[in-house]
């Protein structure tokens, strides 16, 4: 593993981020490249974390940019993982969220609780969704 280089512009290919949705099991929803590809243009802040041209990991915000923003789809390739990409991801994140006073959350599973928890998050809701068919 050389130098991780994190940054805000996506990847040339998004089947890259493809990849890492697939490697993770996240892809439930069979979203395409385009689909992908839309979902970061269209978030309000995306970073992306790369190992030479390899995309190993990225994360993104959902925001109206006054209030709340939604951390989603913060994911490091498994052999990438417990090197502290993710962290650094979610400091980026956070911080860039401070500099425009708009307040982080996010969802995550009940495994994850303790992790989020060391990174300053606390829990202070449910969270509910609605199945819809796509």
């Amino acid at each position: 593993m050389g130098t991780i280089q994190y940054t805000l512009g996506p990847p040339e290919d998004f089947s890259q981020l493809q990849n890492l949705y697939d490697s993770l099991g996240w892809n439930s929803l069979k979203l395409t490249v385009h689909e992908l590809e839309q979902m970061c243009n269209q978030s309000w802040y995306a970073i992306y974390a790369f190992d030479e041209k390899k995309m190993v990991g990225m994360g993104r915000v959902i925001s109206d940019g006054v209030v709340t923003g939604i951390i989603c789809g913060v994911g490091v390739l498994p052999n990438y993982q417990s090197k502290g990409i993710g962290k650094e991801m979610l400091n980026r994140i956070i911080q860039h969220c401070e500099q425009n006073r708009v307040i982080p959350q996010l969802l995550c599973v009940e495994n994850l609780e303790s992790y989020y928890e060391s990174l300053g998050f606390k829990k202070f809701s449910i969270g509910m969704t609605s199945n819809i068919k796509r």
